[in-house]
């Protein structure tokens, strides 16, 4: 199971990230349920949860209104491949990473890839 949580995106491009990690592996919540905004001044921070599987759909770029930060946390070889589906999707710029005995949290900006 990987943590996805999506910061300094607008609702749309929220949706579009995850809407790309859901064709490729499933996700905790149905497929209807989209992001949605809180009222107030406090910045948005769209999370989800991932299963990857070895099955996958391949995806092709997809583009974006703006740049976002994704933080990727869980298993090693699961969070390697969620980055593999966002890196076939977006451009990504990987800004950290911090490791532990079982688990890793990658840091990643994303933008729409250029045609």
């Amino acid at each position: 199971m990987v943590t996805v949580s999506l910061t300094g995106a607008s609702k749309q491009d929220a949706a579009t990230v995850f809407d790309v990690l859901r064709t490729a592996f499933p996700i905790d919540r149905p497929a209807d349920v989209v992001p949605h905004e809180q009222p107030g001044d406090r910045p948005a921070v769209w999370t989800a949860e991932f299963e990857p599987t070895q099955k996958r759909v391949p995806i092709g770029p997809t583009p974006l209104e703006g740049s976002l930060s994704a933080t990727l946390q869980g298993g090693y070889v699961a969070v390697d491949q969620l980055c593999e589906a966002l890196r076939a999707a977006f451009a990504v710029d990987e800004r950290g990473t911090a490791s532990g005995d079982q688990e890793k949290e990658v840091d990643l900006q994303l933008q729409g890839k250029r045609y």
